[in-house]
């Protein structure tokens, strides 16, 4: 499974999605983080070029272009939210604190869920 959550410059779990600077893919199997990769996607500066729904399709391709299952997330707003339930993807609200306990929690959750 891969998760994306947004992060912040010392590990921790950033609030919010839209505007998130950096965020994190994690892989993770059998209950361990095999893979964590940090990415720059600007997100925060790209939120208020263009319309909403352009800012949407772009962290729409880059979910699509990482194969991500669920967004692990501080909060976001309703209308993302609404997009990533028509992506199919699993998001898991109120993340925060360590950034990898952050998503292995989601992950147990999810599995749980499912």
């Amino acid at each position: 499974m891969i998760i994306c959550t947004p992060v912040t410059p010392d590990g921790q779990t950033g609030g919010g999605w839209g505007k998130a600077h950096r965020v994190a893919l994690a892989t993770v199997a059998d209950g361990a983080i095999t893979d964590w990769q940090e990415i720059d996607v600007g997100w925060d500066t790209a939120h208020d070029e263009g319309t909403e729904g352009s800012h949407h399709a772009r962290i729409a391709r880059f979910l699509i272009d990482n194969q991500v299952d669920a967004v692990v997330v501080g909060h976001m707003g309703p209308p993302m939210a609404q997009m990533l339930g028509k992506m199919r993807i699993d998001t898991v609200f109120g993340a925060a604190g360590d950034a990898r306990a952050a998503v292995l929690a989601a992950t147990a959750q999810l599995d749980r869920e499912h």
